[in-house]
């Protein structure tokens, strides 16, 4: 099992920067992918970046030159440096994780989930 604690998020106006910390615990392979969706109230949950252990990423368009993921080299937490925010980033942010390559954003692909963190952009 792996759990997935998330912090660092908060309340930024607009154009302004958050970072996202996500700590695996537990065993999560040589193969893996690690990823950040987020679901606004009403919405569902959208994947919005990914990584994979081969260093391949996958971005959602709506994110692309704003935000960036990366990882500790241990790969025991990954980050999510979110730049130029906009209110429409607004959301409850999740980590997830599942064994395997393929740095997918798609829900059914994850296997574990983290409890989220709050990011409230205002305008």
């Amino acid at each position: 099992q792996v759990q997935l604690v998330e912090s660092g998020g908060g309340s930024v106006q607009a154009g302004g920067s958050l970072r996202l910390s996500c700590a695996a615990f537990g065993y999560l392979s040589s193969y893996y992918r690690m990823g950040w969706f987020r679901q606004a109230p009403g919405k569902e949950r959208e994947g919005v970046i990914s990584l994979d252990s081969s260093g391949s990423t996958s971005y959602t368009d709506s994110v692309k030159g704003r935000f960036t993921i990366s990882q500790e080299n241990a790969k025991n937490t990954v980050y999510l440096q979110m730049d130029s925010l906009k209110p429409e980033d607004t959301a409850m942010y999740y980590c997830a994780a599942a064994y395997g390559v393929g740095a997918s954003l798609r829900v059914p692909t994850y296997k574990f989930w983290g409890q989220g963190t709050q990011v409230t952009v205002s305008s």
